[in-house]
């Protein structure tokens, strides 16, 4: 039987090795994608000057849904991170998953920051 600790091992194997070719520039920043039980977030990072350029979740103050931890959720940070980055005049990024399989709610985020202006 595999326990939660060995899928977030093996998810964090996973992250380590794609995290070695992926990689953030000020051009083209790197979307890394973090998802718990109950929350999803979502940040724009420049790793040659270690820094986050823009940011979105759902433990925002003003997010506006009862329900954090869904896929309607995922969409609207999706779509507020693309919004975000637009202000900070980015529009091609670098998606980092962050380990995790595309589906779900890591892929409704993906999918809204694409339909809301961002590429990668």
């Amino acid at each position: 039987m595999i326990t939660k600790a060995d899928k977030n091992a093996v998810r964090k194997k996973r992250h380590a090795r794609v995290r070695t070719t992926v990689v953030g520039t000020a051009e083209r920043p790197r979307l890394n994608v973090y998802r718990s039980n109950k929350h999803i977030y979502a940040q724009l990072i420049d790793d040659t000057n270690q820094v986050t350029v823009a940011s979105a979740s759902t433990t925002e103050k003003d997010f506006g849904l009862d329900n954090t931890g869904n896929v309607q959720a995922a969409q609207k940070v999706g779509e507020l991170v693309a919004e975000r980055a637009k202000d900070n005049g980015y529009k091609v990024v670098v998606f980092d998953r962050g380990g995790y399989l595309y589906h779900g709610r890591v892929k409704a985020l993906a999918d809204a920051a694409r339909e809301a202006g961002l590429e990668f």
